[in-house]
Parts: C-alpha cells; sequence; structure tokens
C-alpha cells in the first residue's frame, strides 16, 4: 500500500479531507444526527436508533471519536457520547469557508 503523503498538503487541505471523513458513511451521519435531536449526550444503546449492528455502531463512534466530532467518558460498563460543541464549530467554521468559494464560469471554459 503506498504512502497518502499528507505531509505534501497545508494543514488546512488536512483538516477539510479529515472533517470531511466523518460525512463519508450514512451511519455516521445518522449518529451526529441522533445526538443533535436528543441535544444530550447518549449513554443508551444506538442499536435500535440506528439500526446496525453494534460491533458496526462502535467502530463508527470511534472514528467520529478520533475526528473530534464528538466526545465520550465512561460511566462504570457504558460509555457516553455527545457533540464536542468547541470542535464542531471549528469544523463548521473550516468547512464552511471551504464551501463557500464560487468560480466565475467563462462562456469558453472546457
Amino acid at each position: 500500500m503506498g504512502i497518502s503523503k499528507t505531509e505534501i498538503f497545508t494543514e488546512q487541505q488536512n483538516e477539510i479531507a479529515l472533517f470531511a471523513k466523518a460525512f463519508g458513511h450514512p451511519a455516521r451521519v445518522a449518529i451526529l444526527q441522533h445526538l443533535f435531536k436528543i441535544d444530550t449526550c447518549v449513554c443508551g444503546d444506538l442499536v435500535n436508533e440506528i439500526g446496525l449492528a453494534q460491533p458496526t455502531i462502535s467502530q463508527h463512534l470511534k472514528e467520529l471519536k478520533s475526528l473530534g466530532l464528538i466526545k465520550g467518558s465512561v460511566d462504570g460498563t457504558r460509555v457516553c457520547y455527545c457533540i464536542d460543541p468547541k470542535n464542531w464549530t471549528k469544523m463548521k467554521r473550516i468547512m464552511c469557508g471551504f464551501l463557500d468559494q464560487d468560480i466565475s464560469i467563462k462562456e469558453e471554459c472546457c
């Protein structure tokens, strides 16, 4: 497998790519939507809400946590998850700046 060469890109380019990864799977989008909907930490089972097996849910939660969009705390044998507001705001600022770019299309382009 080749090296991804992320070091040749700017910090912002790498951040945009990492944040975009969060939206690269509908299960992660569904988890984020559920966390916003309940507007609190979830300590219960997401299996019934999302409809995927527990190991799959756990893998997506791990990915969202490693991207910094959610945070978790251990409560006995359970782990509670919620949106990390500081990182969510940072992600929105970076992604909105990227997505808010416009081009002026010229008649004779391509």
